[in-house]
Order: structure tokens, then sequence, then C-alpha cells
């Protein structure tokens, strides 16, 4: 018994020394891997394509739409239409994927509209929205809405569905009512399937701000690239670009966060 204590410890001091190192290392490789971008990046717009902006060039536009107010005031705007459209989305994406998953019912009913509409690009719909809902805020939302929506609720329906009938059949063994083993088992069973699914959606909603932003927007990340684009202003363009870029990173990073509290008792490579 001592010896296996013995034999043990080291190993699970290296496999926590492991573990504390990968964060690192993660961190190293991207830092690398952005350097390496970057001068990529400044030999094309040197020696390769033309017209195409320097990294130094993007940064001092960047400095200059920071410094009047624009930048800021845009993030700002698209900030706000993807946060609400992606909230809303996400709200009503994961009570209906529990019921598609958990009641044969339900899943009838609402599954072909689902599977239709998820074949239909969220920008298709831009025309039938304008015509319905005007060209202020409410389209521009709804489109970014169904991005998200379509996204979280195939995810949530698919982590029901794949819940392991096993512990199911065991709880119920156990005497627990349907209701126990949905809030003990389906719940935290199907919770990984629905952050995956969050970052999708999230991802979803920043590509279909740009087009959203088409409706008479008057600011807004995609607003100014679209205005950009006709004086031919690709440093503003790029600035745009990045700066959505940086935006929806830092959200996933958040929802990552979340994903490993909530789901720590998952293993991971």
């Amino acid at each position: 018994m001592t010896q296996l204590t013995a034999v043990g410890k080291p190993s699970e001091a290296r496999a926590a020394r492991r573990g504390a190192g990968r964060p690192r290392r993660a961190l190293t490789l991207n830092l690398i891997a952005v350097v390496a971008g970057l001068v990529v990046w400044t030999l094309l717009a040197t020696v390769g394509v033309q017209g195409l902006p320097t990294p130094l060039a993007v940064a001092a536009r960047a400095g200059e739409l920071i410094a009047d107010g624009t930048l800021p005031l845009d993030a700002l705007a698209s900030l706000r239409r993807v946060l609400l459209g992606f909230l809303l989305g996400t709200l009503l994406a994961v009570p209906i994927g529990f019921l598609m998953g958990w009641y044969a019912t339900a899943r009838g009913l609402l599954e072909p509209y689902v599977q239709f509409f998820r074949t239909i690009p969220p920008l298709a719909i831009i025309p039938l929205a304008i015509v319905l809902m005007g060209i202020g805020e409410v389209p521009k939302v709804f489109v970014i809405f169904l991005a998200a929506f379509l996204s979280s609720v195939v995810s949530t329906f698919q982590g029901v569905v794949d819940v392991d009938k096993t512990l199911i059949n065991a709880a119920r063994v156990l005497g627990a009512s349907d209701r126990t083993i949905f809030a003990k088992v389906v719940v935290p069973a199907s919770t990984p399937f629905i952050l995956v699914g969050m970052r999708v959606g999230l991802g979803a909603a920043w590509g279909t701000l740009v087009a959203a932003e088409l409706i008479a927007a008057q600011e807004g990340l995609g607003f100014r690239m679209q205005q950009a684009q006709l004086y031919y202003d690709l440093s503003t363009i790029f600035v745009g670009l990045i700066a959505i870029g940086v935006l929806g990173l830092l959200m996933d990073r958040l929802l990552l966060f979340a994903e490993r509290r909530l789901t720590d008792w998952q293993e991971r490579r």
C-alpha cells in the first residue's frame, strides 16, 4: 500500500505540472501566431497586394477613429445589437431545444419548422424583415436573433437526445421522478452542448451583423465599413474588421470560461 502511494504521488504531481503548463504554452503559441500574421500582412502590403494598408497604417487610422469618438460609438452600437439579438435567441432556443429533445410530441411539431428555417440564411430574411418591420432597430436585431437562435436550438436539442439512456434508466430504478431526472441528469449532461451552441450562435450573430446594418443604419461597425467601401478607404475597413474580430473573440473567451466552470466535471484533453 505504501509503495502504491509513493508511486501515485509523483505521477499526480507530474500531471498537475502538465496541466498548469498548458495555458502558458497555448498563450505562447497564440502570440507566435499573431506575430507571424502581422509579419505576413506587412510583407503582402509592402511587396504584394496593391492598395493593401500596412498594420501601422491601420493602427494610425484606428487611433484617429478612437480620438474623434467614431470607433467607440460604432462599437457600442454594434455590440448592443449583437448582445440583444444573441441573448433573445439563446433565451428562446434553450427551452425549445429542451422541449424538442424531451417530448416526442413537441419534437414532431417543432422540428420541421426549425429544420426548414435552418436551411434559409438569415441574410435572405432581410428583405422580408424590412417590409414587415420597417427600417428601425427591430429588423436588425431580428436578423441577428434568428442567426443565434437557429444555432443554439439545434445544439440544445442534440444535447438532450444524446444523454446516456443508462443514466436515465438508473435514476428511474432509484425512484427518481421525471422532473428530478430532467433537472439532475438531463440538464447537466446537455450543458456542454448548450454552451457549444451558444458559442456557435455568437459567431453567427457577429457574422450577420454587417448585413443587418445594411438596413438604414446610421452607426455601427458594419455601417462604417460600408461607408468606407464607397470611398475605397481600406484602412477603415480593416479597423472595422479587426474591431469585430476582437469583440467577438472576447465574448467567445467569456463563454469558454463559463463552459469550463460549469462543466469542470467533464474530462478534457
